[in-house]
């Protein structure tokens, strides 16, 4: 596609491939720390890095940055891992901070030896008194001037777990007056005396992101460090770091534009605190925005990758309308879901001169004979929709009304004779006539209804659940000082519904409810009733 040969990134892929820069080819990685599940801000990176490197034949890394032990876990692991293989993508081989401890380690040791780093015991609020602010230098730390001898045993005997988490740091001797406070002389090692989920007690320290990031980007020979542009006040320091060590190679790092998307939030905090206080039913709730939320939400891996793909790669960060995400499912779905019919809220209705019952038919898609065509059941007692009744209806209505007539979709054409209500005058049924020759594809009866309703036949349809999912938030941008404000206590709506019995017969995962919208057979539903989580509706706008 145009952007895959046009945006920057690519540009400067091809002019190091022309210039013969690259030894090894192109050799990417994505680089996510395994402390909660990934979302579609994450999808960006993945369909770039992986992208690039299948588009010039080269190798990407799935590198998991597990330089935290207090947060991150195996079951994040797992779950990266699935959503990567899940977007359509295979990695060169999985790699972790944590397999090159021992080098980082060694290179932190040798700037001390060269008196480019030292421990410094500054507790965290002197050190934030002393770090200075955008308009004013910082202090240097009173142990910064501590002899090579003294910074290695100290470092030496806080891996070997004498002192407690917090007494300690390793920082780089940079300048703490320079105008970017990251070459503040940063924290490169702190003292965390927490089981790791793969080195287990062997360490009880453990290397700050900055330090560790540019280190294992050489190690693994990455052609190009692409990282989102939070980082670009990080470059010089990561440039730093590989200036100054022992390592035969210097990759470069490149910044492109987050992705922002309307009515959700990317922050991994305000995503833990959603799982966390029960303010959603887990990380793949579908109204989350992490991928295997919107996995579980019936979205297929294709619709997410022609997003990223129509977003393209950016300098400058920018929100996305979720009317893009959404056209983009519709789009996936429209040539290949079979579409059947589903009453969401069922309105009973009893056909009264009819009597017996057939078996009508009906194409799964009338664009695409290909699906195939399935048979309707059908008999004097069936359901149509509850809102395509109205007692006094609106002008222009198309629907069903007092003495009104319809087409029952791939069926006959029905009056609407007379109404039944409750004792609180809830519509409860409707009893009708049918027109024995208006059947669909006979039809000789002359009438010209305007409007047509889909049904399912009260006997042979089948219940169903369904998870009618809107935003989880009322705002286009929700943001994290009114985060539990913004969030609407009506994005799920559960309905007990009926469905043709063909859907449920059909092996396929994914259908448009005629006139609905397309929906999600869940896989991971517990109980007896099949469970249909709505993916989009038909038409944009929610």
């Amino acid at each position: 596609m145009d952007n895959e040969t046009t945006d920057f990134i690519r540009q400067r892929i091809e002019a190091d491939l022309a210039s013969n820069a690259l030894a090894k080819g192109v050799i990417t990685r994505f680089p996510p720390e395994p402390n909660g599940f990934l979302h579609i801000g994450h999808a960006k990176s993945i369909c770039l890095n992986f992208g690039v490197a299948q588009q010039y034949e080269g190798e990407t890394f799935l590198r998991f940055d597990d330089t935290n032990p207090v947060k991150e876990s195996n079951e994040y692991v797992e779950s990266i891992q699935r959503d990567v293989t899940w977007l359509g993508f295979q990695w060169k081989a999985i790699t972790h901070a944590s397999d090159y401890f021992e080098q980082i380690y060694g290179y932190a040791e040798a700037l001390m030896r060269d008196g480019k780093a030292y421990v410094c015991s500054l507790d965290p609020e002197q050190m934030r008194a002393t770090r200075g602010t955008l308009t004013e230098a910082g202090e240097n730390s009173p142990y910064r001037d501590r002899s090579v001898e003294e910074n290695l045993d100290l470092f030496q005997r806080m891996r070997a777990g004498e002192f407690p988490d917090g007494t300690h740091v390793a920082r780089l001797k940079i300048d703490m007056a320079s105008a970017n406070l990251n070459m503040r002389d940063p924290v490169i090692y702190r003292i965390r005396h927490a089981t790791h989920q793969r080195t287990g007690d062997a360490w009880c320290i453990y290397p700050m992101y900055d330090f560790t990031h540019g280190i294992c980007d050489a190690i693994e020979h990455v052609s190009h460090s692409l990282c989102t542009l939070e980082f670009a006040d990080h470059r010089p320091l990561y440039d730093w770091v590989l200036e100054n060590i022992a390592i035969d190679y210097h990759p470069p790092q490149i910044e492109f534009s987050r992705l922002g998307l309307e009515y959700t939030v990317m922050s991994k905090r305000l995503l833990h605190r959603l799982v966390d206080e029960n303010l959603v039913n887990g990380w793949d709730d579908p109204r989350m925005p992490t991928l295997a939320g919107l996995r579980r939400r019936g979205v297929p891996a294709s619709a997410i990758r022609e997003f990223c793909q129509r977003i393209g790669v950016t300098k400058q960060d920018n929100v996305i309308e979720m009317n893009l995400l959404d056209f983009c499912i519709r789009q996936e779905l429209e040539a290949t879901a079979p579409r059947g019919m589903a009453v969401l809220q069922p309105l009973k209705v009893v056909i009264s001169n009819y009597s017996g019952s057939e078996t009508l038919d009906g194409p799964w898609h009338a664009q695409n004979e290909a699906l195939g065509r399935r048979e309707l059941p059908f008999s004097n007692e069936i359901y149509i929709e509850r809102e395509d009744f109205a007692e006094e209806p609106p002008p222009k209505w198309k629907r069903l009304s007092p003495g009104g007539m319809a087409r029952l979709r791939y069926a006959y054409i029905i009056r609407c004779d007379e109404v039944i209500e409750d004792d609180e005058g809830n519509v409860v049924q409707l009893n009708c006539s049918y027109f024995a020759d208006s059947k669909s594809g006979q039809d000789t009866s002359g009438l010209k209804p305007k409007g047509v309703v889909h049904w399912v036949d009260a006997d042979a349809g089948v219940p169903i659940q369904v998870m009618d999912y809107g935003r989880l938030f009322k705002v286009p941008s929700p943001s994290a000082q009114t985060f539990l404000d913004d969030i609407d206590s009506e994005s799920l709506t559960l309905l007990d519904a009926v469905a043709e019995p063909a859907i449920m017969q059909h092996d396929a995962e994914r259908f448009q409810f005629e006139r609905q919208g397309y929906f999600y057979r869940d896989q991971d539903a517990q109980g007896s009733v099949a469970v249909f989580n709505k993916t989009v509706s038909l038409r944009e706008g929610f």
